[in-house]
This record gives structure tokens, C-alpha cells and sequence, in this order.
């Protein structure tokens, strides 16, 4: 099975309501006049970080990835539960995943140690506090919605490119992603749909499309992208956990963004990229084969 076959043969699972039937980014929970917010992701090593790299920065990313799936709820972090693989580094490791969940105020829950031989890989569940009902989901974009972007894309692209070659200079948006939680919460009373950008803008966008069902229409010359002339690598490559999000026309963001394109009636491509429709996924970003 690859990913999507997957995902697609748990919704046959007793799924709960809360799941959102397993197409967002993380699953709401109301208990005891509180909503809840929970999201859980996994690293391996040679898939999500280099082999020789710092654990330091492992820990820190391990956190980061997950906190940010809270920001795009717009939830505010509770605590973490780790799911950690032995192995060398481990001091540097807690040290970065320490600095992180003092950096986010995300204190450490518990969870579970194993032995594992190469390629380690290392869980975390994310557990935060929704800051505003209903809490934002890929589903609820509108016609007539404008599409925005935070921050830069492709960033980590030139980060990863930068340790390959050995080099630490510019490397910290692939190793050191930074959580947008404060901008999740702010965006959350205002967005009819919201995610982060984590495995490419335009594959993203499309998976937002298609939760929504209606069509999403990008100018990538509109899109803040750190290589100019590398545009459509910087909008397919990920890593770099921007919120991506919808706001009906006319309506500012709270925080600094980039509007790059518009929610339209859905047509018979999901996508349409500088007018020309894209009918699936493939090569829009990156999927786990």
C-alpha cells in the first residue's frame, strides 16, 4: 500500500467523531467544556533528517512538526507524549527536543523507549487547547475566498541543499522549523479553512481542494518563494510549515501574508496553477510511497 491507500483503508476502522474522518491535519476532542486538539507525527532518520545530523536538531524538529499541526488548528499546546528509539546522540536529542518544548511551552507528558537499530525513528503526540470554536479544518473553504500563504516557501528546501553540502549557514528552516502557534491563534476566529504547509504548497492546496470540494486557483508568481528562479521547486518541495489559509474576500489577515490565488467553484480539476488545471497529485509535493 502506499499513503494515500493507506489512509484510505483506516477510514474502514471504528473511527471517532473527532477524527474528522482522517482529513486533517489533527483530531478535535470535546471533553469537560474544553476542546482539544491532538495530532501525532513520526521521523525516520534518512527519510525527515540526514543521517549525520545533529540530534539536537532531530529533537527540536520532532516537537516542531507536530506543534506546528496544533498552530493550524489554532490550538494553544498542553503537553507531548514521546515515542523515543535509542540509540547514539541521545543526550543531544533531549537537549533540542527540551529547548523546543521550553521555546513553545509544551511540557513532556511521558510516553515509551524501545530498542531499534537503523534507521531510528522517533513519534511525538501533540496535545493543545483549541483558542476559538469551531476549530479551523481543511474542509471549510468557500467560493469566492481568497488563498494565503505566511511566511516563505522553499526555504527549507535551501536549508536541506545547505547540509548536504556540509555547510550550517541557512540550513535552520529545514533543521529548525519554527512553529507558527501565536499566528494559528490569531488566524483562527477569521479563516474558513486552514493548514500547514508541510509536504509542499501546491500538493497542500490541492488536498485542501479536495476536503472542501471546490476548485483552488494559485498564481505561483504571487507566491513569497526564498529562489526565484527555482519557483516551482520551492512550491513542491515542503518542510517549511507555513499556514496556508482562506479568508472571505475583502477580509485582511491578522498577521503578515502573502494572498496568492483564490477558492472557485469546483470544476473537474481540483487545482489550477496560472490557469492550467492539475487533475491529481502527482508531483505537486512529497507522499510517502
Amino acid at each position: 500500500m502506499n499513503e494515500a491507500d493507506f489512509i484510505a483503508a483506516l477510514r474502514h476502522l471504528p473511527l471517532h467523531p473527532g477524527a474528522r474522518n482522517l482529513e486533517d491535519d489533527a483530531a478535535v476532542l470535546e471533553v469537560g467544556g474544553e476542546t482539544l486538539v491532538i495530532t501525532h507525527d513520526v521521523m525516520v532518520e534518512g527519510v525527515h533528517f540526514l543521517p549525520k545530523q545533529d540530534m539536537a536538531d532531530v529533537g527540536w524538529k520532532l516537537a516542531a512538526v507536530n506543534l506546528s499541526d496544533l498552530a493550524a488548528k489554532g490550538a494553544q499546546p498542553v503537553g507531548v507524549l514521546l515515542g523515543h528509539a535509542l540509540g547514539d546522540g541521545d543526550e543531544r536529542f533531549l537537549h533540542g527536543l527540551g529547548e523546543a518544548l521550553r521555546t513553545y511551552d509544551a511540557p513532556l507528558l511521558g510516553g515509551d523507549t524501545v530498542s531499534s537499530p537503523s534507521p531510528r525513528s522517533f513519534g511525538l503526540t501533540a496535545i493543545g487547547k483549541a483558542v476559538h470554536t469551531p476549530v479551523p479544518s481543511r474542509t471549510g473553504a468557500q467560493i469566492g475566498d481568497a488563498l494565503w500563504v505566511t511566511g516563505t516557501l522553499g526555504a527549507a528546501m535551501l536549508g536541506f541543499e545547505a547540509l548536504q553540502g556540509g555547510r550550517e549557514d541557512n540550513a535552520s528552516a529545514y533543521s529548525m522549523p519554527r512553529p507558527l502557534l501565536a499566528e494559528g491563534c490569531e488566524l483562527a476566529p477569521h479563516v474558513t479553512a486552514m493548514m500547514d504547509v508541510s509536504d509542499g504548497l501546491l500538493l497542500d492546496a490541492f488536498r485542501m481542494a479536495e476536503a472542501s470540494e471546490v476548485s483552488i486557483a494559485i498564481e505561483s508568481a504571487a507566491c513569497p518563494v526564498a529562489d526565484p528562479a527555482r519557483r516551482m521547486e520551492c512550491l513542491t518541495w515542503g518542510d517549511d510549515y507555513q499556514l496556508l489559509f482562506a479568508l472571505p474576500a475583502g477580509v485582511e489577515p491578522p498577521v503578515a501574508a502573502t494572498r496568492i490565488g483564490q477558492v472557485e467553484p469546483r470544476g473537474f480539476a481540483p487545482l489550477f496553477v496560472d490557469g492550467e488545471p492539475v487533475t491529481n497529485r502527482e508531483g505537486l509535493g512529497y507522499v510517502h510511497k
